[in-house]
């Protein structure tokens, strides 16, 4: 059983990475996921990797995630895994945000993309 807590930390990394993904479907990289995709088009499988990173991160980091909203915090795990221009070291948290800056890219980098059956993976 989720907490809310933990609810509002995955929509938060779920809505960054669609926001921050794209689609694929032209040259360019297509458009951002967000445009034509929601969190329910994420798969079964996807989800429960997503639901595994986030709760390992919250239960590892839970002091200095104690006072961040959920669901901000979800959004810049997501942002900071991936090395994107922001996220927790850029939100004036100190040596807080190093730390879970630190955290955060022991996780790793993730690339979504969408399979044929339109699921995003």
């Amino acid at each position: 059983m989720t907490t809310i807590a933990q609810e509002q930390f995955l929509k938060g990394y779920l809505t960054a990475a669609l926001w921050t993904s794209n689609d694929e479907s032209d040259e360019s990289g297509g458009v951002p996921l967000d445009k034509n995709y929601n969190i329910e088009d994420f798969s079964e499988t996807a989800l429960e990797i997503a639901q595994k990173d986030c709760l390992a991160f919250q239960e590892a980091n839970a002091d200095d995630l104690a006072d961040i909203p959920c669901e901000q915090a979800g959004h810049d795990f997501w942002l900071t895994r991936n090395r994107h221009g922001t996220g927790f070291w850029d939100r004036g948290h100190g040596a807080k945000g190093e730390r879970l800056t630190e955290a955060a890219h022991v996780y790793g980098s993730v690339d979504l993309f969408v399979a044929a059956n339109g699921l995003i993976y």
